[in-house]
């Protein structure tokens, strides 16, 4: 007796197969955050374990514990809750928050002060870190070294929509944020010579928005100002010029700025205009 061959939309046993479609990542038109879940989480550099990142409110990123907490066992001021993929500080009066990664992060001293249920999270994290120190899947960290920041020079001060940011790399480098069509990262950078370019200029360090007065000096910015609002719109939100005609496509990091407060960035602040890279002679 012949066996009878399984059809290729059956199992071994007859049952069907159903197939998984892949479903498209998209943002609602009316989320208050553009940045997609996806690509989102990471890991300590201190401790190795899994975090995830979010927008606050003012667009600044907080890393928190991927799991949630029961309010009762987090201090009022390590509660954190979600609200349209922006993180926002404090309860929402559920039974369940979100705390702070830097709270339960076994590879610096706590930020507040836990109770027991949080210093039992905390010591399983720190077998997850020993598991990766053990496997060499993290490094070993060199001592409590303070952290070497790249030269000024390498991380110019733009001013755009009438703020100042410091970029986190040269101009050339910064990288469009948005996701493409393969669900990875845009590799176009920001500033590409068919759009309008800004203008380098000296400009005064003087205080922004409540901060500290410091003795007046001048310093190299990267000015946008004088560019049409949808080329400083672009700046801002760090989009490519394709993408930023494409409204509809989400972000798959965050942008890369960092809003400049001359006593914090008094490294990156330098007194004179970069010089233009030097033209090789023509050969006749």
């Amino acid at each position: 007796m012949c066996p009878n061959p399984a059809s290729a939309d059956c199992h071994w046993d007859g049952s069907p197969r159903h197939p998984r479609y892949s479903r498209p990542l998209r943002v609602a038109p009316t989320s208050p955050s553009r940045l997609l879940r996806a690509g989102q989480s990471g890991r300590c550099r201190r401790c190795g374990n899994r975090i995830d990142f979010y927008q606050r409110a003012d667009q600044r990123p907080i890393a928190l514990h991927p799991a949630e907490m029961a309010t009762a066992h987090v201090p009022d001021s390590c509660r954190w809750h979600l609200s349209g993929g922006i993180a926002y500080p404090h309860g929402d009066g559920s039974a369940w928050c979100r705390i702070p990664h830097a709270v339960l992060c076994p590879g610096s001293a706590p930020a507040a002060r836990i109770g027991v249920h949080l210093e039992v999270v905390r010591r399983e994290l720190a077998l997850c870190t020993r598991r990766l120190l053990d496997t060499g899947v993290l490094a070993a960290p060199a001592g409590d070294a303070p952290v070497v920041e790249a030269s000024g020079s390498d991380r110019p001060i733009v001013q755009v929509l009438l703020s100042r940011y410091l970029a986190d790399s040269p101009l050339e480098d910064i990288r469009c944020v948005a996701q493409t069509r393969h669900r990875h990262r845009c590799t176009h950078p920001v500033l590409v010579p068919t759009s309008p370019a800004g203008a380098w200029t000296l400009l005064p360090a003087g205080p922004q928005r409540g901060q500290l007065t410091l003795p007046d000096t001048s310093m190299a910015v990267y000015d946008l100002s004088y560019l049409p609002y949808t080329e400083q719109a672009r700046w801002r939100a760090q989009r490519c010029p394709g993408h930023a005609a494409a409204p509809g496509a989400a972000d798959l990091a965050q942008p890369g700025w960092q809003v400049f407060d001359p006593l914090l960035h008094a490294a990156h602040i330098r007194t004179r205009l970069p010089q233009p890279p030097a033209s090789r002679p023509k050969n006749e």
